[in-house]
């Protein structure tokens, strides 16, 4: 039998009452059109929908089957926040002290909570989203006080969707970290659709982690004598990212977090397009994009990129005043070019192009944008 879809007989522009809902709409299976009845509790979804949106049900419906969503498994915003609050619950209960779940925006978390317990004045879900952090150490033998965090945001359709989750652990090498990132996302992808998963996730990483670990110490070579041989070349790096569109705040503050974190100066401009550039070590450099690439992202890539080689040579104080003569920023920030559109996220990339011709750097616009700027 094929896929069920609840679609509107007639076009509706006024609220109707449950049983008039009910007797307005037909079932499509298979591509013909019967009359028919609907379980309960799919009625009771479409019906929550309508009555909490002030919508008509003809553009909720609309809306479901272009999203590619069965009705029988759609849920409302509010009871979407409703997991999420519980999920919250559970977790500041396993987790009271705040260097183990620390959150990073009080108030998305009391926006939610007032949406929840209907004391929010508006009807839609709150336009913050809750935001925390994870902190977790080891307990076994060989990795006593190795700590892992995981960074989490939920987006307003959790747990409909996936949430956001970042793991981090300093005791892992970047291309581990990235390994072990990618992994997590997989079984998420795979086991966790359409449930609260947080939880699921920290037990994950704690079992995955240690393997990683027990790896790294069975695979180290013995320690060398240092030889007298020449040091690899340090490189300067500057990177040219571009993604299809940067609006998550989750997104943006980890971005500029991370920047500052591994000492690079640049700028990140978000909306659609989204542009990232960071200068500074290669090595810093390429830790920043394998923490960025591995977010969910509908498209990211490096667009272009400069290399320069530095004298092997120089003392570390010299070597520091030679990364920084090569800087075309000062600092990193985050770039608005006078917004405008629907949601406010397209930049006026005239103001894009001044800017990036007052850091020497114009000739990247053509790259990105396949035309001369002006």
């Amino acid at each position: 039998m094929g896929p069920l879809f609840l679609l509107p007989c007639v076009s509706c522009v006024r609220r109707l009452k449950e049983s008039e809902f009910k007797q307005n709409f037909i079932i499509r299976r298979c591509g013909t059109l019967d009359s028919g009845k609907l379980p309960l509790y799919v009625y009771t979804v479409y019906i929550k929908m309508l009555f909490c949106f002030q919508i008509s049900y003809c553009s909720v419906t609309k809306s479901i089957l272009e999203a590619g969503l069965h009705p029988e498994t759609c849920m409302s915003y509010l009871e979407w926040a409703e997991s999420q609050l519980a999920e919250i619950e559970l977790l500041t209960s396993m987790f009271p002290t705040v260097e183990e779940l620390e959150f990073t925006d009080q108030l998305a978390l009391a926006e939610l909570r007032d949406y929840v317990e209907g004391s929010a004045s508006t009807g839609g879900p709150p336009p913050s989203r809750p935001q925390f952090l994870i902190k977790q150490k080891l307990d076994s033998a060989n990795t006593e006080g190795t700590l892992f965090i995981l960074s989490c945001a939920y987006p307003s359709e959790y747990p409909s969707v996936l949430p956001e989750i970042t793991v981090r652990c300093p005791g892992l090498s970047r291309a581990q970290q990235t390994q072990l990132q990618a992994l997590l996302n997989a079984y998420l992808m795979e086991n966790c659709q359409g449930e609260i998963c947080v939880l699921s996730a920290v037990e994950w990483v704690k079992d995955n982690l240690q393997l990683f670990i027990d790896k790294s110490l069975l695979e180290a070579p013995a320690p060398k004598k240092e030889s007298a041989s020449p040091r690899m070349p340090e490189v300067f790096s500057r990177l040219w990212i571009y993604s299809h569109h940067i609006y998550n705040k989750s997104k943006r503050k980890n971005i500029l977090d991370w920047s500052k974190e591994l000492g690079l100066s640049g700028f990140s401009m978000p909306g659609k397009p989204g542009i990232v550039c960071v200068e500074g070590p290669q090595s810093a450099c390429e830790d920043f994009w394998s923490r960025v690439k591995v977010l969910t992202w509908k498209k990211i890539m490096i667009r272009h990129r400069e290399d320069i080689p530095l004298d092997c040579q120089s003392e570390d104080s010299r070597l520091v005043e030679r990364i920084d003569s090569l800087r075309k920023f000062t600092g990193f920030e985050e770039a608005m070019f006078d917004p405008h559109g629907n949601r406010g996220n397209h930049m006026d990339l005239g103001q894009l192009y001044q800017f990036l011709n007052e850091k020497g750097c114009c000739e990247v616009f053509q790259m990105y944008f396949g035309i001369e700027g002006r």
